[in-house]
């Protein structure tokens, strides 16, 4: 376990990602984390957009439906 301390970033309040999270997350700086609801009420750092799988989820399907149209495209 890490000890983080909450500091003023402004008007706002922050913590500071030790290297070894940093590693571990595979972030650098400018990179985007997204701090998650947890089941347990706690929550989580991650650098994956939750939103990316729904995301993704309909593109395939619009590919999926419109496979003969976009391999015409693409010729």
């Amino acid at each position: 376990m890490v000890k983080l301390t909450v500091r003023r970033v402004g008007n706002s309040l922050g913590v500071t990602l030790p290297i070894e999270a940093t590693k571990a997350l595979d972030v650098a700086e400018g990179d985007q984390v997204f701090l998650t609801p947890a089941p347990d009420g706690s929550f989580r750092i991650t650098p994956y957009d939750p939103t990316f799988e729904t995301t993704m989820a309909a593109a395939e399907d619009f590919m999926r439906r419109y496979r003969n149209a976009l391999r015409e495209l693409a010729k």
